[in-house]
């Protein structure tokens, strides 16, 4: 017998979710679209692993808020990768999940009505849809792991996962990452130093065993076999941005010196830009300059874009919600 004094007190409410399979039941995906899944899979890999000479571009919104407005954008950029694909591998940034350092909209897996309705059913819904959409257009997907409950609905759609700065040090996101599919970029701590994100690719290559969801959503005990194929991302810090040659090199040093392998995907956003949009072109230069002077550590970078400039807070009458704009952080303008 439970004993409603103690247990759960501060839990409002319960509802049962749909299950991982259900859900894959009720958005069909074709076998040639998992086929493109593993060919750009094996690409991200062949990347890191230096048998794919290009630089992979992990590009898009901050978050996806509006399906038409990632539709329109994917559009867009699909033909741009297209006409770059000699040197350049372009991932779509598809981010569904946003960290939220106090409070705030947490993205549309949790609030896809963007109305504090948190029809979380309908959130991972519309998430898959819209990446077996993306990938139907030929575009490869990108998104942050951070609810180690989602990678059951929507892993299987993923090319390359992030882990974000405040999750990096986060055991449960170790070892989640550790049972990925895909190749997974861990980002430095928010302070910019390099030891929390390199411990992570340390653990992440390791077997662990933790507690997740199957398929049926039932609680099972999940035991990985490690991954192979996680890398660094640079995103700077509360120090400032660390892109620049000299914190390349301190990088390089510091992943040689723990036994890995030199991979950086430097963020040309968020503290490496200031906090500016308007920077990251000045920062993509930097790096592309590096690269021309030989640097061969560097393997990719992410930016931040959407159709139109900028940023808006999410209004209470939504019918004054700018299209093709950011809601969480600024970004660039295609």
């Amino acid at each position: 017998m439970i004993n409603s004094n103690i247990h759960n007190t501060n839990v409002a409410s319960q509802e049962l979710l749909t299950t991982p399979k259900a859900l894959r039941s009720c958005v069909h995906v074709s076998e040639d679209t998992f086929h493109f899944v593993r060919e750009s899979r094996e690409t991200v890999r062949d990347i890191l692993d230096r048998k794919d000479h290009r630089l992979m571009i992990v590009v898009g919104p901050c978050s996806i808020h509006d399906r038409t407005a990632a539709l329109e954008y994917a559009a867009k950029l699909r033909a741009l990768a297209d006409e770059l694909a000699d040197t350049l591998y372009i991932v779509m940034r598809v981010y569904f999940e946003k960290p939220r350092t106090t409070t705030g909209w947490k993205g549309l897996i949790n609030d896809p009505a963007l109305d504090d309705s948190f029809d979380i059913e309908s959130g991972l819904k519309l998430g898959r849809a819209l990446l077996r959409d993306l990938l139907e257009l030929g575009l490869p997907t990108a998104t942050e792991a951070l609810d180690p409950i989602t990678p059951q609905y929507l892993q299987d759609l993923i090319c390359w996962s992030a882990i974000g700065a405040r999750t990096t040090e986060s055991q449960t996101h170790r070892e989640m990452a550790s049972g990925l599919s895909s190749a997974v970029g861990f980002k430095n701590g928010t302070d910019g130093g390099l030891e929390v994100a390199i411990n992570a690719l340390k653990s992440v290559k390791h077997p662990h065993r933790f507690l997740g969801i199957n398929s049926d959503g039932v609680v099972s005990i999940f035991e990985t076999r490690g991954n192979s194929h996680g890398h660094i991302v640079l995103r700077g810090g509360s120090n400032g941005p660390n892109y620049d040659t000299a914190n390349i090199a301190h990088c390089e040093t510091a992943l040689n010196r723990a036994g890995l392998s030199p991979s950086i995907m430097v963020d040309c956003s968020h503290a490496n830009s200031s906090k500016n949009h308007t920077n990251q072109p000045l920062v993509t230069r930097d790096i592309g300059r590096q690269i021309q002077e030989g640097n061969s550590s560097i393997v990719g970078i992410m930016l931040e874009s959407h159709l139109n400039e900028g940023r808006q807070d999410i209004p209470d009458d939504l019918t004054q919600l700018q299209y093709g704009v950011s809601v969480t952080d600024a970004c660039m303008n295609w």
